[in-house]
């Protein structure tokens, strides 16, 4: 009697097969990481958001009028038009109380005064204010423009407080 050995080694064929399989799963989990990062930052964004329209809000309950905002030309960029609201805001005491809840990660003070800060969206990138009067028609509410994953003002990805 003779007993048949059975080779127990791995074909390239199969190899190829697993090899295959792990990397679709790969990059299953990248993308769906991506996706949930991306939206956890659109929800602290919406937070930002909120705490600012409330800020606001509490700023025109006492001083009947929202924060000016510098004449937009190319030497007055996002940092400048966030900087001086920021500064509005925090004289005003109900105001600035709902200020220091926003994360402080978010809020970088220039040379530690907190009056003179700048508030960034979750990508890094200064929020813009936005406060343009309506002709006749009373004060519009302003609005808080973030430039998005991209970091760029301007493109397709901006996201507002309006069109929240």
């Amino acid at each position: 009697m003779t007993v048949g050995h059975h080779n127990q080694a791995v074909t390239l064929i199969e190899m190829l097969v697993v090899l295959g399989i792990i990397a679709v799963l790969a990059s299953l989990v990248v993308t769906l990481t991506l996706r949930v990062d991306s939206q956890s930052k659109e929800r602290a964004l919406d937070s930002v958001f909120g705490l600012l329209n409330t800020s606001l809000r509490e700023y025109y309950d006492v001083r009947g009028k929202f924060p000016e905002q510098p004449v937009r030309d190319a030497r007055n960029l996002a940092l400048d038009h966030i900087e001086l609201a920021v500064k509005e805001l925090r004289s005003v005491p109900d105001s600035r109380a709902v200020l220091e809840q926003l994360d402080a990660s978010l809020v970088k003070s220039q040379a530690g005064d907190p009056d003179i800060a700048e508030i960034r969206d979750p990508w890094g990138t200064v929020l813009d204010y936005v406060y343009e009067h309506a002709d006749g028609k009373g004060d519009t509410f302003p609005e808080l423009i973030s430039a998005g994953p991209d970091k760029t003002f301007g493109t397709g990805d901006d996201i507002s407080s309006k069109a929240r």
